[in-house]
């Protein structure tokens, strides 16, 4: 019985957290310490917080990896989740391993929005589009993330000749469409952008960086 209880610990799966992105939802958790423990299987369930019953992940039950997409098991946003984890070794089941709570609207993290950049002689229109969630309209196109935040584009740009580090804010606001004027003809700029949620006060990573010779 020793054993088994030995067994039992030390193929439980440690780390159980949510990661999220535009509300792309998934489970991750690493192995037990014990060195047989990467060929365990793990069994993944989830719940609403104040649920006393836990729901199965059918796609997560008995599989070899560390990670569950929950995305379509939390597309309440407002709700509170929580999700918990058991290994299984030779016949032997671990504890649960139990996540912290998960609230997808306060807890995704928005991604950058996409960036294209145009460029006349003296000035350079940037094009913005916000990331999109993974849930879909009745006629089949992606919702952005724009209608479950109040969502600022910030625009940034970097003047190649004075330094590559120094970003200046030039824009920030809603417009998807802006022109930044009276710059050098013959200069290399380069544009990021960054969603910004006032509310929650986060910011997106910022945007691959454009770049253009007027």
């Amino acid at each position: 019985v020793l054993e088994n209880q030995d067994l039992q610990d030390s193929i439980k799966p440690q780390k159980v957290e949510f990661h999220s992105l535009n509300f792309n939802t998934t489970l991750h958790w690493q192995p037990g310490w014990a060195r047989e423990a990467r060929d365990a299987l793990y069994f993944v369930q989830y719940k609403v917080y104040g649920q006393s019953t836990w729901q199965n992940k059918d796609e997560c039950w008995g599989i070899s990896s560390h990670v569950c997409d929950l995305t379509h098991e939390t597309s309440d946003i407002q709700e509170p989740y929580y999700s918990r984890v058991r290994a299984a070794l030779a016949g032997v089941y671990s504890n649960w391993s139990l996540s912290c709570r998960f609230t997808p609207w306060r807890e995704t993290m928005i991604g950058p929005p996409m960036v294209t950049v145009v460029h006349s002689n003296k000035s350079i229109t940037v094009k913005l589009q916000a990331p999109r969630s993974p849930y879909r309209r009745k006629r089949g196109s992606k919702i952005p993330m724009t209608n479950y935040y109040d969502l600022l584009f910030q625009v940034f740009i970097i003047n190649n000749l004075l330094d590559e580090q120094h970003r200046v804010l030039v824009y920030e606001g809603k417009d998807k469409v802006i022109k930044i004027e009276d710059l050098r003809p013959g200069v290399s700029y380069c544009i990021m952008a960054k969603m910004y949620v006032p509310m929650l006060d986060h910011s997106s990573a910022y945007s691959s960086r454009q770049c253009t010779v007027l």
